[in-house]
């Protein structure tokens, strides 16, 4: 399974757009996490999810397949667009990880 998806499914003239990467988490200590950005495919995205973290890619690679199954189920299509929303999703993973550090849970 690659490290990124992007599904879209298109509704009553609109596409919805889902697009999924796996990262490896700083300080290189085996945890990777799965983001998932949504929205219309012409916009930002309406709603970014953090899943994780989780010991080794292959975790996380599952974890994407039983979400890219499920959404294919509900009429979504794999798309080889570009990604256009790596930022967004670079972003929220970077405010997850300093709200972890800011508790004090080590990584």
């Amino acid at each position: 399974m690659p490290h990124n998806l992007c599904l879209n499914r298109q509704c009553l003239g609109l596409v919805t757009r889902i697009e999924c990467v796996i990262r490896p988490l700083a300080g290189g200590n085996g945890l990777w996490t799965l983001l998932c950005a949504a929205g219309l495919a012409d916009g930002q995205p309406t709603a970014i999810k953090v899943q994780g973290p989780f010991h080794g890619p292959a975790m996380a690679e599952s974890v994407l397949a039983a979400i890219a199954d499920n959404l294919m189920g509900q009429g979504y299509c794999e798309s080889d667009d570009p990604s256009i929303w790596q930022l967004h999703m670079q972003a929220e993973l970077r405010r997850v990880l300093t709200k972890l550090l800011v508790s004090g849970v080590a990584l």
